[in-house]
């Protein structure tokens, strides 16, 4: 039983996920190879578990900031820990990758899934029985299962693309590194903090959900080799939120169309929307700062009292965060409102400008406060291309 405790809450939610993702390819892939490569997950994590432990030792430095302290556990585990999980998970989809069964774009999902399942399920299974008791451990583990899938999931399409292109691309050590980057900061929050920085992984799982819907219609758009003439693109262009911006509010774009909005065709760069946009993606952080203070007052949240290690107090950092991220789609779309432009380029460059302004802002007022901002950054930038998705003219 005591097994059983920390093996079944490791191993089973990582097979149900796997039998989801093999069952969602229409071309099922051979079920030797998909539970092969679960299996390679696994072994390549007990070697990338090995390696860390040796390099801990050897360094003193740890993933858990109590541990080595803030600077330390981040050196360690951008320097170290999230390239090499990442690495191996290849290593470990990379025999798959040369069969001849890896025929379509899809399949890079699918095994690099498993390759990261294999691995979720080791490592889940080494935490859960190092704290064998405590609700938090499990919730870290089941937090921790999806992010494993997402991150894989991106270097996987990559590999699918270069499959179907047979040509090299830059998609695959672009998304490699972004993987090893946004991965690095969920494993910090997962692992390397107390109990309440588990707060700061919603907005990420919400943002993963999201991304993936893009790449399967973008996967789903290749694998059937439809093209549609009027993806991406809305009716004559409107004065107001009319049928086209609900259009584009519940259709995402494809890969494609939203490359293609984030370019400039014919006509330079607006810089003076880009310098108001500023000014409007400052003045809706303030309203929605201000909006969550509100709330907070009427609803009694005491802000004076925040703890990373106690759970129950990091609804004020919550509250607040909303309000911020809930300025960046307002503020995306006011600025292509206004501007009347086809593309998304000003919005995306006002909002880029006005987040990395805030950041080295917060870099001198509040440095601890600075990972969590930089994990976050990503989120906002990319609610603010969402607004002004919807909110740009045809």
């Amino acid at each position: 039983m005591t097994i059983l405790r920390w093996l079944l809450p490791a191993v089973l939610p990582a097979l149900l996920a796997l039998a989801i993702v093999w069952r969602s390819d229409r071309n099922r892939e051979p079920v030797r190879i998909v539970v092969g490569t679960y299996v390679l997950g696994a072994l390549f994590g007990a070697l990338a578990f090995y390696v860390e432990g040796k390099a801990a030792r050897f360094t003193g430095l740890a993933v858990q900031a109590d541990v080595a302290g803030e600077a330390g556990a981040l050196l360690f585990l951008f320097a170290l820990v999230a390239p090499l999980r990442e690495s191996m998970k290849v290593a470990a989809a990379w025999p798959a990758f040369k069969s001849k069964h890896f025929d379509e774009p899809y399949d890079g999902v699918v095994y690099a899934s498993a390759s990261a399942l294999g691995f979720a399920t080791l490592e889940n299974a080494l935490v859960l029985r190092a704290h064998p008791a405590g609700w938090v451990w499990i919730a870290r583990t089941l937090l921790a299962l999806p992010a494993h899938v997402f991150f894989a999931c991106l270097w996987g399409w990559a590999m699918g693309r270069a499959k179907q292109s047979r040509t090299p691309n830059a998609y695959f050590p672009v998304l490699f590194m972004m993987a090893v980057g946004g991965h690095g900061f969920y494993i910090h929050f997962i692992y390397g903090r107390g109990p309440g920085a588990l707060v700061a992984t919603l907005p990420l799982l919400f943002t993963m959900g999201g991304v993936s819907l893009v790449i399967g219609r973008d996967l789903v758009r290749a694998k059937n080799l439809l093209v549609d003439p009027k993806d991406g693109r809305l009716r004559a262009s409107v004065t107001r939120l009319g049928i086209a911006s609900l259009e584009a509010l519940s259709r995402p774009p494809s890969l494609k169309a939203f490359r293609e909005a984030l370019k400039r065709r014919r006509q330079p760069l607006l810089f003076r929307w880009v310098f108001y946009g500023v000014f409007v993606t400052l003045g809706a952080m303030l309203v929605g700062l201000a909006a969550s203070i509100a709330l907070g007052h009427f609803a009694n949240v005491d802000f004076s009292v925040v703890d990373e290690h106690d759970v129950s107090t990091t609804a004020p950092v919550a509250l607040l965060g909303a309000g911020l991220l809930a300025a960046f789609p307002l503020s995306g779309y006011l600025i292509a409102r206004a501007s009347a432009v086809k593309t998304i380029a000003e919005p995306a460059a006002a909002s880029a400008l006005c987040i990395g302004v805030s950041l080295v802002l917060m870099g001198f007022m509040a440095p601890v406060a600075l990972v969590f901002a930089l994990a976050v950054a990503p989120i906002a930038f990319g609610l603010a291309c969402a607004g002004a998705w919807v909110g740009r003219g045809a």
